[in-house]
């Protein structure tokens, strides 16, 4: 078996999950930001929280500025844990990250994701239409970060956290806003795809299109909160997944399909 330990985080591994959960991060994060989740979500999932090089544990790994080259990476270390059924849920960046695996998986004929859970990004097919950032000088983008309010206070007044940060936000940007979405069959999995209803950025209309990307079943809910209502309204966000990860069609176990 591969030695993927370094790349998804389990606390403790759930012996009777009947369904995976991978959490993949937003530009700048880390695995942390769901290391809640497990607690608040069914005893069936076991959540596997993703941890990109140049973050967390892997601070000293240099990122991936190409996301082609994350991807067939992540489809080589993630195959020993697609032993059961599991789902993908990505926000942001990571909701990018989390539909072209699901994309690669079905061109290598591995295992497919039950369901896709997309956050707070536009359908992929309809381009980028933010700023670029990732070749920004450092004070232009510290006030653009300032303005997405995607980092806590405290770490902007702590010079020596944020040049830790730069280098790492600037390597995330770099692979999320050089994306080049090619057009592919819609996917099998159902998808549901989740907003804020302050977010300017990705307003309902830019998600709405998600729907194309499955011949399965669509869902779209728009969540109080801006780009980061994963965080101001997690509880609301964390009840709505576990609905949907509840459903009949998602707990049957895949050796049995």
């Amino acid at each position: 078996m591969r030695d993927n330990s370094t790349w998804f985080l389990r606390e403790p591994p759930r012996s009777q999950a009947t369904l995976r959960l991978f959490c993949f991060p937003y530009a700048g994060g880390a695995a942390a930001i769901y290391r809640h989740w497990g607690a608040q979500l069914s005893p069936q999932v076991d959540v596997v929280r993703v941890e990109l090089p140049g973050r967390g544990k892997r601070l000293d790994e240099p990122p991936f500025r190409n996301l082609p080259a994350l991807i067939k990476e992540l489809a080589r270390v993630i195959a020993p844990l697609l032993d059961i059924n599991f789902a993908f849920f990505g926000h942001s960046m990571g909701a990018i990250i989390a539909f072209e695996l699901a994309r690669e998986l079905r061109r290598k004929n591995m295992p497919q994701p039950r369901q896709l859970l997309v956050s707070g990004r536009q359908a992929p097919q309809l381009g980028s239409r933010h700023r670029i950032l990732y070749n920004l000088p450092d004070e232009e983008l510290r006030a653009e970060l300032s303005r997405l309010n995607g980092i806590p206070s405290e770490v902007f007044g702590h010079p020596e956290l944020m040049n830790l940060l730069l280098p790492l936000l600037r390597a995330d940007f770099e692979l999320i806003q050089t994306y080049a979405y090619m057009a592919e069959p819609p996917l099998t999995c159902g998808i549901a795809a989740y907003g804020g209803l302050e977010d300017n950025k990705v307003p309902r209309e830019l998600l709405l299109p998600w729907g194309q990307q499955t011949d399965g079943e669509f869902s779209l809910q728009m969540l109080p909160g801006d780009h980061f209502f994963l965080r101001s309204a997690s509880r609301l966000l964390l009840e709505s997944l576990g609905r949907e990860l509840d459903r009949p069609a998602l707990a049957t176990n895949q050796s049995a399909l």
